[in-house]
């Protein structure tokens, strides 16, 4: 494939800005081209793709390092790591979602006891956060 796209067409064309860029190419994620001498580095149409899919993983939750993982499996087409992967991270958001719902409950409760206490000296809410 020709380089042919600048970094600035790279980054528009993805919808990320040029900092997003640099930024994976520090972490490993996007290679970053060479500079011939005298001139500008040109990436290759591919790039667009590439950092579409690492925004994709992100919005889906996965870390910067579970997302060069990925990146090393799509080379070389091995579903079953992805999916050991995608099922690690389904995993944790599974637990992220029971920690919310007690959250929630707590926080429910506490409104509900500070709604029916209204008018008495202490709060219920900061009584609760003061405990040790």
């Amino acid at each position: 494939m020709n380089p042919k796209l600048t970094i600035g067409r790279v980054a528009r064309a993805a919808g990320v800005n040029v900092e997003t860029i640099r930024y994976y190419e520090r972490m490993n994620l996007l290679r970053q081209p060479l500079r011939p001498p005298g001139g500008v580095r040109r990436y290759v149409e591919d790039a667009v793709m590439h950092i579409r899919f690492i925004k994709r993983a992100q919005e889906l939750g996965f870390s910067l390092a579970e997302i060069g993982r990925l990146l090393e499996l799509q080379s070389a087409r091995s579903c079953g790591a992805a999916r050991s992967i995608a099922a690690e991270k389904l995993a944790l958001v599974d637990a992220r979602l029971a920690d919310l719902g007690r959250i929630r409950a707590v926080l429910a409760e506490l409104i509900g006891r500070c709604d029916a206490g209204r008018g008495k000296v202490s709060c219920p809410i900061i009584e609760t956060l003061r405990k040790p």
